[in-house]
């Protein structure tokens, strides 16, 4: 069906009035898009666990909803993606482009660049070369094998083919080294500086591409002059830039700061107004009108809150609503039923091949001849070959200047998919550091307080400021007075690496992603307000501090914190909880970061290779922050809530040092059983199949509850002889244990609550088993006092002793022993085995005065025990115990 252009309309009367919304220009539009982004978002979910960048989901998004799949229902293709409507949806995509090459210019910092040295420029130049002139073979077998490829001048073709293949996609690599922790390392540092100078190198190719093309096969032949003229008056655009708008936008980032006083909103929207304009004059000159806007991107300068203010007003719009629009319609653009016969595969099984042993052999070569190792070359080889987001860009436009023909553009899409695909799983085959904890010992409190001449080393992680002065209270009042004993403070600024621009211009800032490395402030240095506040902390207190940045997707984030905790031998890492209450008014309002960064914790309490705490914070200190030093005015009073095993203990060993903090007031409250015999029918069995996220998990080891108890007594007896008139000690004998945390909690009477988790719980904590879990990670008591709506003022602790026998956790069910049936009367030696079906095997070593009849064997001296699924289990005495 033919469509007259000027016919259509913007929008529709109605349904009611007999108008299909299709037919018109805006609600199509409104179609079109939500249809993209639903399928990309989708497509981007299912590639996520092989870490692909969004880009390639975009992409294939347009390809299932263009010709290639969906779009071979001609009705469809008809109602949906209707030819006429084509113009409308590229020029709002086009928008985004046009904004996104600014973020892209805004992320290239040419300083950097120059910074880089011979060698990254060396390999970025072998990198382009060898594919450049691998491509004029390509260029002239396309001519050849492709109809009607030889119709466009051989020049502009073989200048389009060389910079499709020897491109690199500098943004698309900076997210694959972030994510792969490899930023920081000597492949990740010299691969960011190639890749500058490759996509610097790239835009002036391209820039050149597009003034030789003109019209491409459609039109009139043009004077060679003409390109002249074009390339003349695109360097003097560039110049023009640099010399007078760089300098002007210098001036009015200094007004935008945050000295100034001056409202910047004026300046922001003339500045998003300049890049149209930029854009604009490179479309007038004859070059495409995103070289304005990448060059506009150049000028703007790099530091400060300016930079950070305009990404924050364009950037979600622009990368989440429009640019996978553009790639999309790349991909409804892509009809891969154009690679028709043997013929066309084999172009393609060409072109993949040709790009990739360009990019790698030469990339290998030279960073060879440089001294690098193998290994490493062979990566940077395969990370310069990441195409992605810049090769659509160019490859778009060789289809709109009429250079590259419908099959050509399928062929080379598909090989810039798979050359991007590919890129990261082959990096972490051949490229992923070791990741193993060492095996040190003083990994916990209770065992490095032998000595005590020892420092204690703290990894304290931070989301941002909010969590500064409850943080800074907490390290404070476990500091010792005693000047034989020292506190060395690693302190972590955790920050999320996202798709977003601003977290790549953030690493590269910082550049300490790769796995954090800690350094000294210094002049020029690392210097956000988290660092600062806690480096004057440090010297007012005479603490070691050291800061560092972690910026890291939140799903290994918990590896930046364990690596840099085996590293520096840390005793304790202390986690900020995802939720902060604040009182505003008697209300209590929560503020939380995110489920995501719950998991991080949950993660760290899994695979660190210490103890951990976790700091519910209530806003400890009531906002005043204690004076470092043994002078504080400050008064803050602990609490320390003992029902025992082995997090309590650590817990109770944490009290300790607190109770040489003159300012701290330690208050220790001991739970007892009521009756010693109440919990002697309480068994635990294993239920692997509960649901983790409301289900507490205790511990698959192989425990002793008398020698547990032994241990327990033992803490407590020296706590008692060491604290003696500086600690007080009181003991409840409570049946609702709930209920009685909840007083304290509740009470104000503590501005502090410190708990163990209890993964090895005495019978009282066990009883909680099958307690509904609003956050299963902090164990029953600290979930208790973290829980929402129970009016709780009290800050908590939540502490986990690092134990490797401990690690593995499993939910639980409660069962009794009239459930399973005590059928065995008799006693005798030898050890008991109880099986976990298809789980794990538990014993239980049991002295012979211990073992009674039945149930009576339970109460002997067993808190809880363990059951599995199985009906019987036999005694080394071949006697059947039947349960």
């Amino acid at each position: 069906m033919t469509v007259n252009i000027t016919s259509i309309k913007t929008s529709s009367n109605g349904v009611w009035e007999g108008d299909n919304p299709l037919d018109y220009a805006f609600p199509l539009l409104i179609v079109q898009t939500t249809l993209i982004l639903v399928v990309s978002r989708f497509l981007a979910f299912l590639f996520k666990p092989l870490r692909q960048p969004k880009v390639i989901a975009e992409i294939v998004g347009g390809i299932l909803l263009g010709p290639s799949a969906v779009g071979r229902n001609q009705e469809y293709m008809h109602r949906i993606f209707p030819k006429w409507s084509t113009p409308i949806l590229e020029s709002v995509a086009s928008i985004g482009l046009l904004f996104f090459l600014f973020l892209v210019g805004l992320e290239l910092d040419l300083n950097s660049i120059r910074r880089s040295g011979k060698r990254a420029f060396v390999i970025a130049a072998a990198g382009i070369s060898l594919p450049f002139t691998l491509g004029v073979g390509i260029a002239y077998v396309f001519r050849k094998a492709i109809d009607g490829a030889d119709k466009v001048g051989y020049f502009q073709y073989l200048v389009f083919m060389g910079v499709a293949l020897s491109i690199t996609a500098f943004p698309v690599l900076a997210r694959i080294l972030a994510e792969l922790k490899l930023l920081t390392t000597h492949v990740g540092e010299t691969a960011m500086a190639a890749a500058a100078f490759n996509d610097v190198a790239a835009w002036i190719l391209l820039a050149l591409a597009i003034a030789l093309a003109g019209n491409g096969s459609d039109g009139p032949h043009k004077s060679p002059l003409i390109s002249i003229w074009v390339l003349l008056s695109g360097v003097a655009f560039v110049a023009f830039m640099m010399v007078a708008i760089k300098p002007a936008m210098n001036w009015v980032a200094r007004r935008c700061s945050p000295e100034q006083d001056t409202v910047d909103e004026a300046y922001i929207c003339l500045t998003l107004a300049g890049v149209l304009v930029a854009g604009f004059m490179t479309d007038l000159i004859g070059i495409h009108a995103i070289f304005g806007a990448f060059v506009f991107g150049l000028t703007i300068p790099k530091g400060g809150d300016f930079a950070e203010k305009l990404i924050e007003r364009i950037e979600d719009f622009v990368t989440g609503l429009l640019l996978p629009l553009y790639f999309a319609s790349s991909g409804l653009k892509t009809d891969i039923a154009k690679i028709k016969g043997g013929k066309a595969w084999g172009l393609l099984v060409l072109v993949i091949s040709t790009a990739c042993a360009g990019k790698i052999i030469g990339t290998f070569t030279v960073a060879m001849m440089c001294m690098i190792p193998a290994r490493e070359s062979i990566t940077l080889g395969v990370l310069m070959n990441t195409k992605g987001l810049v090769e659509l860009i160019v490859l778009n436009i060789g289809k709109e200047k009429k250079v590259l023909n419908d099959e050509a553009f399928a062929i080379l899409v598909l090989m810039a998919l798979f050359t991007t695909f590919i890129t990261t799983p082959t990096v972490m085959a051949i490229y992923k550091p070791a990741r193993r904890f060492s095996a040190r010992e003083h990994r916990r409190l209770q065992s490095s307080s032998d000595n005590s001449k020892d420092e204690l080393r703290v990894l304290a992680c931070v989301h941002g400021p909010g969590n500064i002065p409850s943080l800074i209270n907490l390290i404070e009042s476990t500091r010792s007075t005693n000047k034989a004993s020292q506190l060395k403070l690693y302190i972590m600024h955790l920050v999320e690496l996202t798709e977003r621009s601003s977290s790549i211009i953030m690493v590269q800032r910082l550049r300490k992603n790769g796995f954090p490395f800690i350094n000294r402030l210094r002049r020029g240095g690392f210097h956000d307000r988290v660092a600062v506040t806690f480096q004057a902390y440090g010297q007012l207190g005479r603490v070691n501090v050291r800061p560092t940045t972690a910026i890291s997707p939140l799903p290994t984030m918990h590896e930046d914190i364990c690596h840099v905790a085996d590293d520096k031998s840390v005793t304790m890492i202390i986690l900020p909880f995802h939720k902060q209450w604040r009182r505003i008014n008697d209300h209590e309002e929560v503020e939380n970061v995110g489920h995501g960064w719950r998991g991080v914790n949950q993660r760290v309490l899994k695979e660190a290779p210490c103890s951990v705490a976790v700091l519910v914070d209530r806003g400890y200190g009531g906002g005043a922050q204690m004076t470092p030093g043994p002078t504080s005015t400050v008064v803050q009073k602990v609490c320390i809530i003992f029902f025992g095993g082995s997090d309590d203990r650590e817990a109770l060993e944490l009290g300790g040092r607190m109770a040489e903090h003159p300012a701290v007031n330690v208050t220790v409250l001991r739970f007892v059983q009521k009756n010693q015999l109440d919990g002697s029918d309480l068994m635990l069995r294993p239920s692997p199949n509960k649901c983790r996220e409301n289900s507490y998990s205790f511990t698959t080891a192989i425990t002793n509850p008398q020698t547990e108890k032994e241990q327990d007594e033992g803490a407590v007896t020296e706590f008692k002889s060491r604290w003696e008139g500086m600690v007080e000690f009181i003991e409840k004998t409570e049946s609702n244990i709930v209920e009685q945390v909840l007083i304290i909690g509740k009470s104000g009477d503590y501005d502090l609550i410190v708990v163990g988790k209890g993964r090895c719980p005495s019978t009282m904590v066990a009883s909680l088993a099958e307690r509904h879990a609003e956050h299963p990670e902090l164990g029953p008591i600290g979930d208790v006092l973290a829980s929402s709506g129970q009016e709780i003022v009290s800050s908590v602790l939540v502490i986990q002793q690092y134990d490797i026998i401990h690690s593995d956790e499993l939910p639980v069910s409660k069962i009794t022993c009239g459930e399973f049936g005590c059928c065995d009367g008799g006693g005798g030696g030898g050890d008991w085995l109880v099986f976990w079906k298809a789980v794990v095997a538990v014993v239980w070593r049991l002295d012979s005065k211990q073992r009674g009849n039945g149930g009576a064997m339970l109460a002997g001296g067993t808190d809880m025990m363990l059951l599995g699924g199985g009906s019987s289990v036999a005694s080394d005495d071949g006697r059947q115990r039947c349960w």
